[in-house]
């Protein structure tokens, strides 16, 4: 029960959920564009974007445990040794997943050269966020850049899929989008606030301070709906918005 348990954290549900739905708004401006959707290619790019999200968690959560300061007796720990080995087994598990997904989605949708630009992008950033040499968490940038793989490339993906081709509505709509996820990061981080300074981990919260921090977040907040307004001006469509 408690491995379970340990898996779905390790999934992290809510985020999949999030993921179907913003892949979902990238499939929904193709169709109002008046795209047919082709639904193999659709649920084919569901499936990657899964993967390659399930992957990330999974490779972050090994990097965290290989770098986190914690004794020697921790790391020997029978528990704390055989968690790191499964952590490992399911990320090697997704990643060749995600290989046979993409040989799919070669073989049987045959994308744009975009598709596979934006593929590219998005598989080594979720890689090399947590992964040597770069291991770009800690660079200063790692937030804004799950937000813009999270928020912006994910229904790009989906559109990218459908249309071979990019449009203004994708940026109309992604960044708001990218504004308020890094917000949301912002205050997902203040409960460990106290836990994160004792590790010394790098988050925004941590770099930036609490106070600084939640005046950021509070910015964001309203800078993404500032960029809903002005996306309205320049004739976003309510139904997307």
């Amino acid at each position: 029960m408690d491995t379970l348990r340990s898996s779905v954290r390790l999934s992290r549900p809510l985020n999949i959920l999030s993921l179907f739905v913003l892949y979902a708004l990238g499939g929904g401006i193709a169709r109002y564009l008046g795209t047919d959707l082709d639904w193999n290619a659709y649920w084919l790019g569901q499936a990657w974007a899964v993967m390659l999200m399930l992957g990330g968690f999974y490779l972050n959560e090994y990097f965290r445990r290989e770098s986190q300061p914690l004794s020697a007796q921790e790391k020997a720990a029978p528990e704390f040794v055989r968690g790191t080995r499964r952590v490992v087994l399911a990320a090697l598990a997704a990643l060749a997943v995600l290989a046979s997904i993409t040989v799919l989605v070669i073989a049987q949708v045959r994308p744009a050269s975009l598709a596979y630009l934006v593929m590219a992008f998005a598989f080594l950033g979720a890689f090399f966020f947590s992964a040597p040499p770069l291991k770009l968490e800690v660079s200063g940038y790692g937030e804004l850049l799950v937000s813009i793989l999270v928020a912006y490339l994910t229904p790009a993906f989906a559109f990218v899929l459908q249309t071979g081709e990019w449009h203004r509505l994708l940026a109309m709509a992604g960044f708001p989008l990218v504004v308020l996820h890094l917000a949301m990061l912002l205050a997902l981080q203040l409960p460990s606030y106290a836990e994160d300074t004792k590790y010394t981990r790098r988050t925004l919260m941590i770099r930036m301070g609490w106070q600084r921090g939640m005046i950021f977040h509070n910015i964001l907040v309203l800078a993404g709906f500032l960029l809903l307004a002005l996306a309205a001006l320049l004739r976003f469509p309510w139904s997307i918005a």
